[in-house]
């Protein structure tokens, strides 16, 4: 998440995870298409023989307008158990590495994001193969009738382990993902020219935007190398369409420049970083959208609408405080008009 979409103590952890969830389907169903695009890129199948904006019109042509959409169930399913993992993955390792004050550096910070990302791609990442599957397979023609079926038919026929290709790569490119992370967080105060405690929310939008674009191109070829490991099969049609075959990791990295140059493992990288901008702007806006219900329900703000406070209310107190204030505040008020009426007879 963005510094922006920190946990707000007046939200439950249940509507937190909620809100980052219907969030995140959002922000990646309107951006679908190109990543479908950036995908194809990286397999490097037909569609993307001439270019980034030939790929759009390959795609629609060949297969129709639902086909910049293949994939995104699988995806959108994937996003709740992975912000759950990497969410209590996070809070653990930045509970061990805490000060005595309660703080923690920016940089084991920045580690612990990417140690949660690890762990929870690592714990869902068959539903990684199995998205990479459908995208790269023609939707007219397929191979896999849906996400169980491509689970069922990659187990029995490739095995366990196939489910499982490339996934060292993922531990592999955080490395650079998380150092062009720190590049950019460690400079920030350079670029505004102010400290980072005065960032509006649009300058940490920015900021956001920014890191992730920097640590996206840095690792782009760990993730380059992954997609055509979990697209090729020997039991797809044309191998899954993947524009190099080899035998393992490093010959996959030697075949592609080999074949392509060393650029050939930022193929798809235009499509990935104009993504960046309406998935971050998406995803922030629908998640304060989602904040300001939570907080209008549990009692903190007059309307979803806004986040005008509501009067008397201890912002500082959370949610089930501030439940168990009211209720407390009601018996009280009850005993006192039982005792007012009582006195009355």
């Amino acid at each position: 998440m963005t510094a922006s979409m920190k946990r707000d103590n007046r939200m439950s952890a249940s509507q937190s995870l909620i809100s980052g969830g219907v969030a995140g389907v959002f922000s990646r169903t309107a951006t679908s298409p190109l990543d479908v695009v950036k995908i194809v890129t990286q397999v490097g199948t037909f569609h993307s023989k001439r270019g980034f904006l030939n790929a759009f019109h390959s795609v629609y042509r060949e297969e129709g307008l639902r086909a910049f959409w293949k994939g995104n169930c699988v995806a959108c399913i994937r996003i709740v158990p992975y912000s759950a993992v990497q969410l209590a993955t996070y809070n653990r390792f930045i509970q061990l590495h805490m000060d005595d004050l309660g703080r923690v550096s920016q940089w084991r910070a920045i580690v612990a994001g990417s140690v949660a990302g690890i762990v929870a791609a690592l714990v869902i990442y068959p539903s990684d193969v199995i998205k990479t599957r459908l995208i790269v397979q023609n939707s007219l023609d397929p191979a896999y009738r849906g996400v169980l079926h491509a689970l069922r038919c990659i187990y029995r026929k490739e095995g366990f382990l196939a489910l499982y290709r490339g996934a060292s790569l993922t531990v592999m490119g955080a490395v650079p993902f998380s150092c062009g992370s720190f590049l950019v967080y460690m400079n920030l105060d350079k670029l505004w020219g102010e400290p980072s405690f005065r960032f509006t929310p649009l300058q940490n939008f920015i900021n956001g935007c920014l890191a992730a674009g920097v640590a996206q191109t840095l690792s782009f070829p760990f993730e380059t190398v992954k997609r055509k490991m979990q697209a090729q099969s020997p039991v797809l049609p044309h191998y899954g369409g993947v524009d190099v075959h080899f035998t393992g990791m490093v010959d996959c990295f030697r075949q592609v420049v080999k074949a392509q140059g060393f650029l050939g493992l930022w193929n798809g990288l235009t499509a990935n970083l104009l993504k960046i901008v309406p998935y971050f702007g998406l995803m922030f806006s629908s998640f304060e959208f989602c904040k300001r219900v939570c907080l209008y329900k549990n009692g903190y703000i007059v309307s979803p609408l806004s986040y005008q406070l509501a009067p008397g209310v201890d912002q500082s107190l959370g949610p089930q405080e501030l439940r168990e204030l009211r209720r407390l505040l009601r018996n009280r008020s009850f005993k006192s008009e039982q005792s007012t009426v009582s006195n009355r007879w």
